[in-house]
């Protein structure tokens, strides 16, 4: 390995954990103002409704997830919607680290959890959301799109 590969790869591997850190600020936040839609079928429905609401849609799926048919026909046309939309897209991994990011309970009874294979951060008009995360999260879609990478992909990392 040169040089420059090494540096390369330094470089990267922290703008990926800024990345990271960033969305999951970002989420954290918009949970706070109350500006996330969490769970495919809400998503679609409220992206149905006012498309021009939503900032960044997140999907999120683990190995186990590969290789469900009906969520990948969903994700295939929430994307394709968010890309007519010009909506920021990531697709992650790590649906344990999103549940702990949004304070999800641990399932130990029998409740079903929610659904958090499709994230929607929005903005209203009365209140828009404004912090740095939702910048550096938005930058870094453009950056992936400047490199022909349409949608591009975050590993959540445990902690």
């Amino acid at each position: 390995m040169t040089l420059e590969e090494l540096v390369g790869c330094n470089i990267t591997d922290k703008k990926m954990d800024t990345v990271n850190q960033a969305l999951e600020e970002l989420l954290v936040a918009a949970q706070r103002q109350d500006c996330l839609t969490v769970g495919v079928y809400e998503s679609a429905k409220l992206m149905n409704v006012d498309p021009d609401c939503v900032v960044l849609c997140v999907l999120a799926t683990d190995e186990e997830d590969q290789d469900d048919i009906a969520l990948q026909i969903h994700f295939t046309l929430i994307q394709a919607f968010c890309c007519d939309n010009d909506i920021n897209i990531l697709r992650v991994s790590g649906l344990r680290r999103l549940a702990q990011v949004l304070g999800e309970p641990a399932t130990v009874d029998n409740s079903e959890p929610r659904d958090l294979h499709c994230i929607l951060v929005t903005n209203s008009q009365c209140q828009p959301l404004k912090c740095q995360a939702l910048k550096d999260v938005g930058n870094y879609c453009e950056e992936s799109r400047c490199k022909n990478q349409w949608i591009p992909y975050l590993s959540l990392q445990e902690r």
